[in-house]
């Protein structure tokens, strides 16, 4: 890592005046310099000019289009490059940097893609020196901020060949969360909890098992470190998926262009943030109606009908109770003085006087008299 050089910012209120253009890191990212958070690292480091001065840290904001933005002393990129995605099937001993430290000269990811677009790709997230399988590369910083953050909840397969076998009791503690120590500038603060996990048996031997594990967060090591949790050392790792997006017929060390309905795929996952709900959207309802003839069971309308055969004994027993009370009019809105309906034990009425009586209406007064008790008069 080259010195930090003596900050000479301009006035602060400069460079942290949202309105001059975006944030800075953001412009980085979409020049293709790294990915969001590193270009933050690159940042506060004070490894990046504005105009001819040291920016002091974040937040600050540049326009591309006016500024002279300086990285390691190198003007990025104003003109915007068309974006390229990449999988790579990672082999050992290969580090996941667009460059390693100086004073080693150790093989990274970027050596391995020669693109023929001349594109200036950085690896979306990482995997350990040892750890191979399937890594994007790409200059989309946006893109790449969403796969990796944890707020987006992205899952990422991983296969495991790990010693030992594993229990029914190991696999339930793995998927509840495994409390790994937090390391902040090189010292341990504290632990947290990791998220759910789903975890599955592929293989099983006589001294060791094969499993696959996914998960939404990427700790550093974490795989390795959550197994080892459980005392099952790894012996060795690949990452398999991620997204939408599986590794599959490409040979180790070598590399594809991600098809469009990839590239849209990924998009899609990782649309919003994963604690919103599939698909980014929160459910909102809205609240029944109180006219509404219709109720809902599983997911499905009911009829008033299938409604009430849908309801338990109990709810039946007080429903029979009120239609009781509101027969003898106890419950009536109307008070026990409401008149009863026709037919229900009230007196026939008198014909109107000098009008005939028709033959009909006699026979039903007689019948109705004696269902009533009382003899015709």
């Amino acid at each position: 890592m080259p010195p930090r050089r003596k900050t000479t910012s301009r006035p602060e209120s400069e460079l942290r005046d949202s309105t001059r253009g975006e944030r800075l890191q953001r412009v980085l990212a979409d020049a293709g310099v790294a990915s969001r958070r590193k270009c933050e690292e690159l940042i506060e480091q004070g490894r990046v000019e504005v105009n001819g001065e040291v920016v002091p840290g974040l937040p600050a904001w540049a326009d591309p289009a006016r500024d002279r933005i300086l990285v390691n002393g190198r003007p990025i990129r104003k003109e915007a490059e068309k974006p390229v995605y990449v999988l790579l099937n990672k082999p050992p001993r290969t580090l996941t940097a667009a460059s390693d430290e100086p004073g080693s000269d150790r093989r990274t990811v970027v050596d391995l893609v020669e693109h023929p677009s001349g594109a200036r790709l950085f690896p979306v997230g990482r995997l350990d020196y040892d750890t191979v399988g399937l890594l994007i590369l790409t200059n989309d910083g946006e893109l790449a901020n969403r796969l990796t953050h944890p707020r987006f909840g992205v899952p990422k397969t991983y296969r495991a060949k790990v010693g030992g076998v594993i229990s029914d009791e190991a696999i339930a503690e793995l998927e509840r969360g495994i409390y790994l120590a937090e390391r902040k500038a090189g010292r341990t603060e504290g632990g947290a909890r990791t998220s759910h996990v789903e975890l599955a048996v592929v293989h099983r031997e006589r001294d060791a098992t094969v499993v696959d594990i996914t998960l939404r967060e990427g700790r550093n090591r974490q795989v390795r470190r959550m197994l080892a949790a459980v005392d099952l050392p790894v012996k060795k790792l690949e990452r398999t998926g991620m997204g939408p997006v599986v590794l599959r017929g490409v040979a180790r060390g070598a590399w594809r262009d991600l098809t469009l309905a990839e590239v849209r795929a990924l998009r899609k996952a990782a649309a919003a943030p994963e604690a919103e709900g599939k698909g980014g959207k929160v459910s909102r309802k809205k609240p029944a109606s109180k006219t509404s003839v219709s109720t809902k069971a599983g997911g499905k309308k009911l009829s008033r009908r299938q409604a009430a055969a849908a309801k338990t004994p109990g709810e039946r027993g007080a429903a029979a109770k009120k239609k009781a009370s509101m027969s003898d009019g106890s419950g009536s809105k109307g008070g026990p003085d409401r008149p009863k309906k026709k037919g229900q034990g009230a007196a026939p009425p008198e014909p109107p006087a000098g009008k005939p009586v028709r033959r009909r209406t006699i026979k039903n007064a007689i019948n109705r008299a004696a269902r009533d008790g009382r003899a015709p008069g």
